[in-house]
């Protein structure tokens, strides 16, 4: 600090000597005019009168040469920053308003930039993340593979310096405590040497380890499992404990930053791949079958000189290969290659559409405010017009005057900057510790980071700069002779117009986000009353796997039918259904199915691919899944019977031309079973709720036992209950554990309302709503400031106007109309354009919303109703003010 204080003295003794010599220069010029005069026959006192008229302004040529010698100072900023504090502090209510909006629009952009940064830019705690790929087919966002397919694609390629695959599964862990279920990740042994990384604790499992099924029996924790459930306990390292009831031993735990490369899903642990066996007999999936694909993800890190281009010709040609080597098995074996961070263009399309469309929101958001906050600062300086006139006239520079409105504009922009940024910091903290679905381990850690501070900043001081320049014309064009000889009111004509301008894109902002909000609601309400193809009220979902229990597909069966007996013993059950797995929760997976008549059972000759369920008897009467024609499966319908299925119409229609043509026929799976229509059940949906109508079809768990399942309970509705849906969750949720319980006390079991299982495919638009429903809030809030600001300012200049006309006998409508009219035009202009433009926005919308349309009818009687409101709100203390106006209180004033 010693040197900046020598420097400021420095600085200052230099200015002060120079200031001396041309006061010195200038009071000699004067004299020696003085004595001119003097010698000339002028009086001393008419002398200096005269000297000093030819000379001018002293304070003027004293400030122009400061202005020429150098930039402005320390001393002149912090000048100028008092004085525009205190010009500031003399305006509160404009100060706040102001500060307010900024935070407002800087806060939003923040948060919404946080989100973009920690899914889309901010890169995977791993060595090279920048050539970290995911292999996606080419012909669907789809990653998944076969673990043969796996291994040709690891061996043969060129093109990759490791290439790893992992798979995402749900165990049940024993660690002395009761069994509890948890999320881990099955990798190959070449993982974490792939992506470069070193444990925390112990060490990892390597692909040297690796020597078939049962030979790398280990585990390495993650950092947040370790922390929360071991308690950092560092001996833990060699533990034994039990997943599925197979014993795994405790190798290390992961690097704290490392979650995994999927960003939003943090697994407890990883497992060897190679040990699916001993933990996958939930599933029919195995290391062997090659047509079998259930490994969620391959990725792998493109060697230096590589490009994708390359890359993907190589895994083309390898495809290419498995296709003719094994026709049955491989079909449309072409990829592409994908971030791994948002499972490739499956979720990262939608992903990055919404988040680009946010943001393009929230910039808009950011832009109107500085309209808003550019046409405040024109009326502003149109107030002050006569002010700024004055110090003209004394001598002040048009320069000096620009830079005091500049310093006003950046310091309410730094300050609204400040409190936005802390708002979006606490908003983001409470989202990272967010854990909206309590079943899964998803996570969205959005904390800010430098970056986010330093968009804020800069869009701080861009927004400060752009509603700062607003009025500099208005100050440029200022002519003090005639304003201070003027009316208070100063012209600003010109001014109003850029006003006018800035109004309309304003409020065009604003009718874009009402739309796009509107239109969420709209998609979100149709969801809720979408047919999904069964029922929710009063169902009860029970998730157990039987093979964390020790079972396999011999005794699962039984077991599975001891289950549907137990739940139907419980006093308010009605029906009871079971399944691998319920519409819109993962595991369904979908069939290659082909004509009866086909004989060349190759994938290129399949008929459909639909979605398969295995379910047992009752199923379709508990899930609420209406059965249009044929019969239900039975007790009867096991291994030894005829194999039969279910399916639903659009299957029907696909196969067989009609629903009714469907009973009785045949259909053929790939590996050439003839499979008997029995039944037809209506459509419905299966994934997600924006999904076209998908085939289906169900077949019978005791012909194709599976061990993980899905326990589906209606209940009846409470006897005199006034909507007829109540039932006692709780009380039913505690008697279904009970009798499970009572069955194997070591069976780990998930119980959830119905209601609450679908909530993973209605979170994506319920938060498109609520993020759209915020925007358009202060897209309204920024609009009735503008209206309002301009309405008043248009009201108070027009005063006098305005009594001459109610003096003349005006109606009220006409004193309206003439004070308000411009400002109702200008709100229609705004809203039409607006609304325009809402329907290219609303394309956005369409990958998650539900049926986004804004040309629904409601949407668009919304929108008006809502800009209406807007205008209504807006000018209705100006229409009051204008009201009141009094012709003889104006005549005395003047």
């Amino acid at each position: 600090m010693q040197w900046t204080s020598k420097f400021q003295v420095f600085g200052k003794s230099r200015r002060h000597k120079a200031l001396d010599d041309l006061s010195d220069e200038m009071r000699l010029h004067i004299e020696e005019r003085v004595e001119q005069l003097q010698r000339e026959g002028l009086t001393v006192k008419e002398a200096e009168r005269q000297a000093r008229i030819a000379f001018g302004n002293v304070a003027l040529v004293q400030e122009r040469s400061r202005d020429v010698w150098h930039w402005p100072t320390l001393e002149s900023i912090w000048s100028d920053a008092r004085l525009a504090m205190r010009q500031l502090r003399r305006s509160p209510g404009f100060t706040g308003a102001a500060i307010l909006t900024l935070a407002l629009a800087i806060g939003a952009n923040a948060v919404v930039f946080s989100i973009l940064n920690a899914f889309l830019l901010r890169p995977l705690n791993v060595a090279h993340p920048e050539r970290l790929y995911q292999l996606q087919h080419g012909d669907e966002a789809s990653a998944y593979q076969s673990y043969p397919d796996y291994l040709d694609l690891r061996d043969r390629n060129r093109s990759f310096d490791n290439l790893m695959a992992y798979t995402v599964d749900e165990v049940g862990l024993e660690s002395g405590g009761d069994p509890t279920e948890v999320w881990v990740e099955e990798a190959t042994g070449n993982y974490f040497d792939g992506l470069g990384l070193k444990p925390y604790l112990g060490h990892f499992f390597h692909a040297e380890d690796e020597h078939g099924a049962g030979s790398a029996p280990d585990i390495v924790l993650s950092y947040e499992y370790w922390h929360t459930h071991f308690q950092d306990d560092r001996s833990i390292v060699g533990r034994v404990v039990r997943l599925n009831r197979h014993p795994f031993t405790i190798l290390g735990v992961a690097p704290k930053d490392f979650n995994g490369t999927l960003l939003f899903f943090n697994p407890a642990m990883w497992v060897p791949l190679i040990e699916h066996p001993a933990l996958g007999a939930a599933d029919n999936h195995d290391l062997e079958t090659r047509g079998s694909r259930w490994i969620f993800e391959t990725m792998g890190e493109l060697k230096p000189a590589v490009t994708t281009a390359q890359a993907t010709a190589d895994l083309n040609a390898i495809g290419a290969q498995l296709e003719k080597a094994y026709p049955k098995d491989e079909s449309k074996m072409t990829f592409k290659l994908a971030s791994p961070t948002l499972y490739g263009d499956y979720l990262g399309g939608p992903v990055k559409a919404f988040m680009s469309g946010l943001m393009l929101l929230t910039s808009l958001i950011l832009l109107a405010a500085c309209a808003n906050l550019g046409s405040l600062f024109a009326a502003r300086a149109a107030d002050r017009s006569r002010e700024v006139a004055l110090r003209l006239a004394l001598g002040a520079t048009r320069r000096r005057i620009l830079r005091g409105l500049f310093t006003e504009a950046i310091l309410i922009s730094i300050v609204g900057g400040c409190v936005g940024v802390l708002g979006s910091v606490a908003l983001l903290r409470m989202m990272s510790a967010w854990r909206p679905f309590p079943n899964w381990p998803i996570h969205l850690a959005v904390n800010p980071d430098s970056k986010v501070y330093l968009i804020a900043l800069l869009l701080a001081l861009v927004s400060g700069l752009l509603f700062g320049a607003v009025p500099v014309r208005q100050v440029l064009r200022t002519n003090p002779y005639e304003t201070v000889k003027a009316s208070s009111s100063g012209r600003g004509g010109r001014g109003v117009n850029l006003r006018e301008v800035l109004l309309v894109a304003q409020i065009a902002i604003c009718a874009v986000l009402v739309t796009s909000s509107l239109v969420a609601v709209r998609g979100l309400i149709y969801s809720l009353h979408a047919h999904l193809g069964f029922d929710t009220e009063n169902t009860m979902l029970a998730e157990t796997d039987l093979s964390m229990a020790g079972y396999g597909e011999d005794r699962a069966s039984a077991m599975q039918k001891e289950m549907i007996h137990a739940m139907e013993s419980i006093p308010g059950v009605e029906a009871v259904g079971l399944a691998d797995t319920v519409p819109f929760e993962t595991g369904a997976s979908d069939t290659t199915v082909f004509a009866d008549n086909t004989t060349d059972l190759r994938p290129k000759n399949a008929t459909a691919h639909p979605v398969i369920f295995h379910v047992a008897p009752g199923y379709f009467r508990a899930a609420g899944t209406a059965l249009l024609s044929g019969r239900d499966f039975t007790w009867q319908d096991d291994k030894s019977a005829p194999q039969v299925a279910v399916v639903n119409s659009e299957f029907a229609r696909r196969l067989f031309g009609s629903v009714s043509g469907a009973l009785g026929r045949f259909y053929k799976t790939k590996d050439g079973k003839r499979m008997q229509v029995v039944g037809v059940t209506e459509d419905g949906k299966y994934d997600h709720l924006s999904e076209d109508p998908s085939a289906a079809v169900f077949v019978s768990i005791l012909q194709s036992p599976v061990v993980a399942t899905t326990l589906v309970v209606r209940a009846r509705s409470h006897q005199g209950s006034a909507n007829n849906t109540a039932f006692d969750v709780d009380s039913l949720a505690d008697a279904m554990r009970s009798k499970l319980r009572q069955l194997d006390a070591g069976m780990p079991v998930i119980i959830q309302t119905r209601t609450a299982s679908i909530q993973v495919s209605m979170f994506a638009p319920r938060m498109a709503t609520v993020a759209l429903g915020v925007l358009g809030i202060m897209g309204a809030m920024l609009s009735i400031t503008g209206i309002f600001g301009m309405a008043a300012y248009s009201v108070s200049r027009r005063l006098k106007e305005l009594g001459i006309r109610v003096a003349l006998g005006a109606q009220h409508w006409e004193v309206l109309q003439a004070a308000l009219g411009r400002a109702v035009k200008l709100l229609a202009i705004g809203s039409v354009a607006g609304l325009v433009l809402g329907l290219f926005a609303t394309r956005v919308l369409a990958f998650i919303v539900f049926q986004a349309t804004p040309r629904d009818p409601l949407v668009l009687a919304g929108v008006v109703l809502a800009m209406g409101l807007v205008g209504l709100v807006a000018t209705w203390i100006p229409a009051q003010r204008a009201l009141s106006v009094n012709p003889l209180v104006l005549l005395r004033e003047e």
